[in-house]
């Protein structure tokens, strides 16, 4: 089969969870056998055409014309304000990658497409003017939406380019069973909609090939002596992601374990915020944050050397962060509540449970969740072990793969 793969980041350009899955499916499809044609964003120092791993990638150069848009576009795309350059960058990416892959690929190098794919609104303008122009089954991922990302309000446009994709695809497919009753919620058509899980690859997120030398490296540079409890969050630092209520969770946290430090590993508008909750609090001796993007091997050690790992999201479609932390063997407290994928991943009850559901608004929950699962080590471990043995039956890439393509063979 051969794959047009449209997607906003792809290597070396990864800045989330999507250019995560991205890269592993990717690869996954080329190892069975497939072809896969990238177009993605090109932030001007990238080839615009080259082969990494198998994989044909295809990044056009685009060119600023943010001044030119206020001109004719809607009043919400106004409001964007500086953030209409962001808005500029996916608009040009997702034409030039369109005409280049209709012009170029098919119609002059003749290529012979069995079905395309588009990530999220970031490349739904090439999948709406793909389907205007040929006959190639499309099918339409989506990893979020904007109504979901804030909560109910967002971007009109956005919005719009999300249903507009979901209404011309010919296959919808999202990342959990939450998220597909999400969508049919707010009026997508059920029959379209397929959930496939995402993935990890435990070869690579493997607890018994860490040092642990660096593992002891990572606590030191974090001070957190021998004996005490590492508690890990790991994610974009946003109201969704509820690290903020991690914070507030810790005195609770704290009285019934004292010796614990909480390590905090990534970016985003709340860094000021979880600063100052540290300190208002009275909990920065027991606060360690690190505002940054930590490189995939660094964050592997930094999985392996945490007893506890924490995701309080109140939204997330799926959550790869779970998977690498149970992978590595490492308990879980996750938030539950409302349109979160978590609550597939981490079984909270029986004999397989590895790991503890709360409400992610709730600080007092949370605290409870960390509590539980420090109180008795022992069990703990075997919260670790099974999500490990979870992931591997469940959760790896190449079961990701496989189940997508039947529903792309599906189309043909």
């Amino acid at each position: 089969m051969r794959i047009g793969f449209f997607v906003y980041e792809y290597p070396p350009a990864i800045v989330g969870g999507l250019g995560t899955y991205s890269e592993n499916i990717t690869q996954q499809y080329i190892d069975m056998g497939h072809d896969v044609s990238v177009f993605t964003l090109n932030g001007g120092n990238l080839k615009t055409r080259e082969i990494i791993k198998g994989v044909e990638v295809h990044r056009p150069l685009i060119a600023d014309a943010s001044n030119v848009f206020p001109f004719f576009v809607v009043d919400d795309l106004k409001k964007w304000g500086t953030n209409i350059k962001f808005f500029n960058d996916i608009f040009i990416y997702n034409i030039l990658s369109a005409t280049k892959f209709i012009n170029s690929l098919i119609r002059k190098e003749m290529y012979n497409f069995d079905v395309v794919c588009v990530h999220d609104w970031l490349s739904s303008i090439s999948g709406l003017v793909i389907k205007n122009e040929t006959k190639i089954p499309v099918v339409f991922h989506v990893h979020s939406t904007e109504w979901g990302r804030s909560q109910g309000g967002g971007s009109e446009v956005v919005s719009h380019l999300e249903y507009a994709m979901a209404q011309n695809s010919d296959r919808v497919i999202t990342v959990s069973y939450a998220m597909q009753q999400d969508l049919i919620r707010h009026g997508w058509t059920p029959s379209k909609i397929s959930a496939v899980w995402n993935g990890v690859d435990p070869e690579r997120y493997d607890m018994a090939k860490c040092d642990p030398k660096d593992i002891t490296a990572i606590r030191e540079k974090y001070g957190v002596p021998k004996d005490w409890n590492m508690l890990l969050f790991v994610g974009r630092l946003s109201w969704v992601k509820g690290a903020k209520n991690i914070l507030l969770a810790m005195p609770s946290v704290l009285k019934e374990n004292p010796n614990t430090k909480l390590v905090i590993l990534g970016t985003g508008e709340e860094q000021n915020v979880i600063v100052e909750s540290a300190e208002r609090l009275n909990i920065k001796d027991n606060v360690a944050v690190r505002f940054d993007f930590v490189p995939e091997s660094e964050r592997i050690m930094h999985y392996a050397a945490s007893d506890v790992c924490i995701f309080p999201s109140s939204y997330e479609p799926f959550g790869i962060v779970c998977l690498e932390a149970m992978s590595m063997e490492k308990p879980v407290v996750v938030g539950a509540r409302g349109v979160v994928g978590f609550k597939e991943q981490v079984l909270s009850s029986g004999p397989d449970q590895n790991g503890v559901h709360v409400n992610g608004e709730d600080p007092l929950d949370i605290a409870w969740g960390i509590n539980m699962t420090l109180k008795n080590p022992e069990k703990a471990r075997n919260w670790g072990e099974n999500g490990r043995k979870r992931v591997i039956e469940y959760f790896t890439w190449r079961k990701v793969a496989e189940e997508t393509i039947k529903i792309y063979e599906s189309l043909i």
